[in-house]
């Protein structure tokens, strides 16, 4: 298992829980209406500062009914520093990526999408296409602001 997801992960309602404990509460909530359909997504934000907190948030979507979320903030030793913008949001894709590879090994296909925190208005537009490549070469459907919610207001919420 990679060391990020090793720490305990929060949600609102369950508080403090492990992985394989995440892991059980997607399935429970999946598994408790299997006639509805869910999606299974991902999401990072950052603290604007040379030493960033990454939280990374997994959001499971019952269609038409809301859903849950779990995150996890991801610490980097003092030595890693972010000195711009841009190293900041890569990192928060990668975190993304291969959080959401992980997550496929146990999820499958409904796990499909990443959303990022960049857009078309602000100081990201210039990394849109780089983002988005990034996130297909990985395997998975990018999801940029305004639609971007995992990134932008759950994760952001907590950064």
């Amino acid at each position: 298992m990679n060391i990020f997801w090793e720490g305990k992960f929060f949600n609102p309602t369950k508080g403090q829980l492990t992985m394989e404990q995440v892991f059980e509460e997607i399935r429970n909530y999946t598994e408790e209406k299997q006639e509805k359909e869910y999606e299974i997504i991902v999401g990072c934000d950052s603290s604007s500062s040379l030493e960033p907190t990454f939280p990374l948030v997994v959001v499971v979507l019952r269609h038409g009914e809301g859903g849950r979320f779990f995150i996890h903030k991801v610490k980097y030793p003092e030595a890693r520093k972010f000195h711009n913008l841009h190293e900041r949001i890569l990192q928060e894709v990668l975190l993304s990526c291969d959080f959401a590879s992980f997550l496929r090994e146990h999820f499958g296909d409904k796990i499909q999408y990443i959303h990022a925190d960049v857009g078309e208005n602000g100081p990201t537009k210039d990394m849109i296409k780089e983002i988005v490549g990034l996130i297909r070469g990985n395997g998975f459907e990018p999801v940029i602001k305004p639609e971007s919610f995992a990134a932008s207001s759950v994760a952001d919420r907590f950064s």
